[in-house]
């Protein structure tokens, strides 16, 4: 494998719901995804719940928490089973990653002027 998977963490918890070998699995398997596309990944952070009051559509929440250099991101997503919603979670971070590599991106390869209001001293 590469060295920089190494410095990635995963951890994965259950509210009101058993974490079973194959579920952990599973989510480690779509996590690889996000930290494949951005190496600046420190943690991810990945909550399933179960909530058996609510509706049959939402009963299940991922809630996902990533820690990246720069801003923290955060995405919940709902579903009626619990491996389509790590897989809709997954799908959200890979999107919102994306978007704030090509807002960088942007950013890097587009400087914008700056207007400073005082004069700046000549050069002896």
């Amino acid at each position: 494998m590469n060295k920089q998977n190494n410095h990635h963490e995963l951890i994965v918890s259950g509210i009101h719901l058993e974490l079973t070998p194959s579920l952990k699995s599973f989510v480690r398997e779509k996590a690889e995804r996000l930290f494949r596309h951005e190496e600046k990944i420190v943690r991810l952070r990945v909550e399933l719940e179960c909530d058996s009051k609510e509706t049959v559509s939402t009963r299940f929440k991922a809630k996902g928490h990533v820690v990246i250099h720069g801003p923290d991101m955060n995405a919940t997503v709902e579903s009626d089973e619990c491996h389509k919603a790590v897989a809709l979670l997954v799908d959200k971070l890979d999107r919102m990653l994306g978007r704030r590599s090509q807002m960088l991106r942007v950013k890097r390869n587009h400087p914008h002027a700056v207007d400073l209001d005082v004069a700046l001293p000549k050069a002896v």
